[in-house]
């Protein structure tokens, strides 16, 4: 038994060391830097212009989902529960910033009609967010988005955050530091 549990330690520890450094992460941005004026997902580069359907059925392209306002924030659902929990969190922070419009982006759903039943399932439609069904996963794509993914574009077209939500702080200083 003694050689078992001793076997198993060094189990653990083999496979351990293979991390190298990610058990201690640095939390700094790793990611290259960007060419600012070029397009694509990362910070500082333009977002590239976006058409899909919100729920409603009306067209939301970027423009418009821009026009009259600072900024947008994009968070992307999978209405599971931690999205939806992170989605009841930025519901919280719509009253505070009237000239942002906040979207939700399912890009699960095969279609608008799903799209519109998972929204209303999940209990937010109504709630301040505009819902926006990335059937041909444009959005996606061009924003690199996956669940949780929250991209603040500023009036400009200018990506002023694209990373996982995590506790709304980062979004919220991007959202206060908006002219």
């Amino acid at each position: 038994m003694c050689f078992a549990r001793l076997g198993m330690i060094l189990l653990l520890c083999v496979a351990l060391a293979g991390c190298g450094d990610n058990l201690v992460p640095s939390g700094t941005d790793q990611r290259p830097p960007v060419q600012s004026g070029s397009t694509g997902p990362g910070v500082g580069q333009n977002a590239a212009d976006f058409s899909v359907s919100e729920i409603s059925g009306t067209t939301v392209t970027r423009a418009s989902a821009l026009s009259g306002k600072k900024a947008i924030v994009l968070y992307f659902t999978m209405w599971c529960p931690s999205c939806d929990e992170q989605t009841a969190q930025l519901q919280t922070m719509i009253p505070s910033y009237p000239d942002v419009g906040f979207y939700l982006v399912d890009y699960v759903s095969g279609s608008v009609t799903d799209a519109a039943a998972a929204a209303l399932a999940n209990g937010f439609t109504g709630v301040g967010f505009g819902i926006l069904a990335d059937t041909g996963h444009q959005m996606q794509n061009s924003l690199q988005g996956t669940m949780g993914t929250t991209v603040v574009i500023d009036a400009a077209g200018v990506i002023l955050l694209n990373e996982d939500f995590r506790n709304g702080s980062r979004l919220q200083a991007a959202l206060a530091g908006l002219p």
